[in-house]
């Protein structure tokens, strides 16, 4: 029985990924304005119903790569080693991120950028990522805290340094790899306000 369930969970992640990778790739042919749920559900090979057992619409199933990059990092948070800061567990989790998917991800830049340029695409993105703060906080509240900061306010500053370093990336000239320009910000936001 358990390998039967095993084997529907695989299933239903090899589709939802199906259906991402088909969102993301018709959106770049196309344009994202002209690309709708049936187009997606059709090049994924699943009906339209089916379509919505996965995702609320065509922004969800572009931005699923999103949140699965920020459920892996909650994940990672919790495999850090025992007794490290909540600070210095967010950053070593972010770092194990970067050695697995590089600094380059495409797919991330390719997303972030077509969220700032779709007004629905971004408050989509928005959305998912304050229900997954959430979770991060909780993976946060397991460590131990330096003074009295709470794991709300130390997950929102983690998350705002990485928002910001995600738009310095995609700025048109910029050059850097993703991973300096998260470890500039992030530095940024532990130096004093003074």
């Amino acid at each position: 029985m358990s390998s039967t369930a095993g084997l529907r969970e695989r299933k239903k992640a090899e589709t939802r990924q199906a259906v991402h990778e088909a969102a993301l790739r018709l959106t770049l042919e196309h344009g994202f304005d002209n690309v709708t749920v049936e187009a997606i559900a059709d090049a994924a090979n699943i009906s339209r119903r089916t379509f919505s057992n996965y995702f609320a619409g065509k922004e969800d199933a572009l931005l699923y790569g999103d949140e699965q990059t920020l459920h892996t990092l909650v994940q990672r948070v919790r495999e850090q080693p025992a007794g490290l800061a909540a600070w210095r567990a967010l950053r070593g989790a972010l770092d194990s991120l970067f050695d697995e998917y590089g600094d380059a991800d495409r797919e991330l830049h390719l997303r972030t950028r077509l969220a700032l340029r779709h007004p629905s695409l971004l408050a989509r993105q928005l959305a998912s990522r304050f229900r997954l703060e959430s979770e991060l906080s909780l993976a946060v509240a397991e460590r131990e805290q330096a003074g009295d900061v709470s794991p709300e306010m130390i997950t929102a500053a983690f998350l705002a340094g990485l928002r910001v370093a995600t738009q310095w990336w995609c700025a048109e000239h910029e050059t850097r790899p993703l991973r300096d320009l998260t470890h500039e910000a992030l530095d940024q936001i532990v130096r004093p306000f003074d």
